[in-house]
């Protein structure tokens, strides 16, 4: 399910955003980033550099801290 879910994600993602996931690959946080060979499973389905945060707990909440203080962005990014 998680494998489909980001082949169908990645189907979605525009142009331009797919060319940096290229380039700089999938950046893996939160609890679910710690199931046992996510990693290589995700790496192994789409050729893609996968990554896991050092911290994968609280890049969640540095990154949701970010969001929150540039609110003009998430505006712009946040879906209707």
């Amino acid at each position: 399910s998680i494998i489909e879910t980001v082949h169908l994600t990645l189907e979605k993602t525009p142009p331009e955003l797919a060319a940096d996931i290229v380039d700089r690959g999938i950046m893996l946080v939160g609890g679910g980033s710690l199931l046992r060979d996510l990693d290589v499973v995700l790496r192994q389905e789409t050729n893609l550099a996968i990554l896991r945060s050092d911290d994968p707990f609280t890049a969640v909440v540095h990154g949701a801290g970010a969001a929150l203080d540039n609110l003009p962005l998430l505006k712009q990014v946040a879906l209707d």
